[in-house]
């Protein structure tokens, strides 16, 4: 129904490398931004078929980045311009992928690794033509129609100012959060979730003597404090990704203790692309295949190491790996009960609140038992998924500037102002989104706490009948858990 809702509207985008949103070519989305990490993660090259395969789909690239630069110069004729600051972000990648040497870029660099690894000769030679030529004229062309929305293009943030805005904002509400909540009553949620946060958290920096100021300059002194951050540099960026893989190894070995089935695929932490990592968000998941024969991976942006204090990654590391996405992703691949259409479709609420509800899972089984700082990073976590309900609601239905949304998540969160920066942005191009993380994860824990005291609960059937069907709507969620769990 509420894709039915956002079809109405002629500028919203959607699909492969595109965020579902209303424009185009963003920082965040459009081909450009995704073709490099999918031919290089996803696409195998195992044998000279692939290899050929390969150079066909870097062929065919100039014609999708012509397309999307269609759909730009279309949705500017209907009167849809991202905002100036989006635009320049976008330029700016737009920038770095096009110049420079061939051999360097990530769409180059991956073919020419595998294939020479296979005894294959040539292809780098091949891969590097096709890149200088169709496909950094196609990036120039790009570059040139973004560049002429610039005048056209304005300061304010929200979609309210899109034509039909509002109605294209809760069309947006309802399909990410499956729900019927309006932007006011998601707007209220955040607020009093935060309050909660705050006083949880101010108890714990309290006791590990961080006693005087804001809860801001409280949580800036703990970053500040020894052994916080890591080098910004690659040997830090290594010591960060090895921190990260010890705590999903250690976290791994407690799951048996709530779930019945552990996957069996492997799923491993890489690096955001560093010609994307301008405006791509802290960290994501990107499911395996279905067979197993390549692994889910976590990507982290180490743009800047010190967006990423020591005691905020153990919860991000549990939300995008164990038991969070790759752990449920997994597991959805191997069910051999699930057709394929349940295996593979997406919905939002209920993938992102499973990732923030991993969170919880992870604190319960003794996660920070030994870590209290790590444990105010949980929370820290959970005030920035609840100050994503105020902001996103503010800055599309509230008329919320861009400048106003940043100061609010960095008053009321553990993020930096770039880090912020990097967030508010994401919610300006993919209106709605942010706001699934928490009402899904509020919809799990309530769904768990109605049915803890009902006959035949077990804490591993619950997560066997909220894993078991795929990624369905809440209020489908709903009858599902209560029809296992009768009262």
């Amino acid at each position: 129904m509420a894709r039915q809702r956002l079809a109405r509207f002629p500028y919203h985008t959607g699909g492969f490398a595109h965020r579902a949103g209303p424009y185009a070519v963003t920082q965040l989305g459009g081909f450009y931004t995704g073709v490099s990490t999918f031919l290089d993660s996803q696409h195998p090259v195992k044998t000279k078929a692939d290899a050929d395969a390969y150079i066909a789909r870097m062929a065919a690239t100039p014609a999708l980045l012509d397309d999307d630069s269609a759909i730009v110069r279309a949705n500017a004729a209907m009167g849809v311009v991202a905002p100036r600051f989006i635009i320049e972000q976008a330029l700016q990648q737009l920038g770095r992928l096009r110049d420079g040497d061939a051999a360097s870029k990530t769409i180059v660099a991956s073919l020419a690794r595998r294939a020479n690894a296979i005894g294959l000769t040539g292809y780098d030679a091949r891969a590097q033509a096709i890149f200088e030529g169709p496909i950094r004229a196609a990036l120039t062309r790009q570059i040139e129609v973004l560049a002429a929305l610039l005048p056209k293009a304005g300061d304010e943030a929200g979609v309210s100012r899109l034509p039909d805005g509002p109605a294209y904002y809760a069309a947006t509400l309802a399909q990410h959060t499956t729900t019927d909540m309006t932007a006011e009553q998601i707007h209220q949620l955040g607020l009093d979730q935060l309050a909660d946060l705050h006083a949880r958290m101010d108890k714990l920096l309290t006791a590990q003597g961080f006693k005087e100021g804001s809860l801001r300059q409280r949580l800036d002194a703990l970053t500040a404090t020894d052994g916080q951050l890591f080098a910004n540099d690659d040997t830090g960026r290594a010591a960060l990704l090895a921190y990260l893989n010890d705590r999903l190894t250690t976290i791994r070995a407690r799951l048996p203790q709530v779930f019945s089935r552990m996957p069996r695929a492997p799923y491993e932490i890489r690096r955001v692309p560093p010609e994307i990592e301008i405006g791509a968000p802290g960290g994501s998941a990107q499911a395996g295949t279905p067979d197993g024969s390549r692994p889910g991976i976590f990507f982290i942006n180490l743009r800047d190491t010190h967006e990423w204090p020591r005691y905020t990654l153990p919860t991000l590391a549990f939300h995008e790996g164990a038991p969070g996405h790759l752990f449920e992703n997994a597991l959805k691949f191997e069910d051999a009960a699930l057709p394929l259409y349940r295996q593979s479709s997406y919905v939002t609420a209920y993938g992102e609140g499973w990732g923030l509800y991993a969170e919880q899972v992870a604190a319960e089984l003794g996660m920070y038992d030994d870590d209290p700082l790590g444990e105010i990073g949980y929370l820290a976590s959970y005030a920035f998924r609840a100050s994503r309900l105020v902001v996103d609601t503010g800055l599309h239905a509230k008329g919320w500037n861009r400048q106003q949304a940043i100061d609010f998540m960095v008053e009321n969160s553990s993020e930096t102002p770039s880090s912020a920066r990097t967030e508010i942005d994401r919610y300006i191009v993919y209106p709605g989104q942010a706001c699934s993380y928490k009402v899904g994860q509020t919809a799990i824990s309530r769904l768990r706490d109605e049915v803890s005291s009902h006959r035949d609960y077990d804490i591993k059937r619950f997560h066997d009948v909220v894993l078991g069907a795929g990624r369905i709507p809440l209020a489908v969620l709903e009858r599902r858990v209560r029809d296992a769990f009768p009262a």
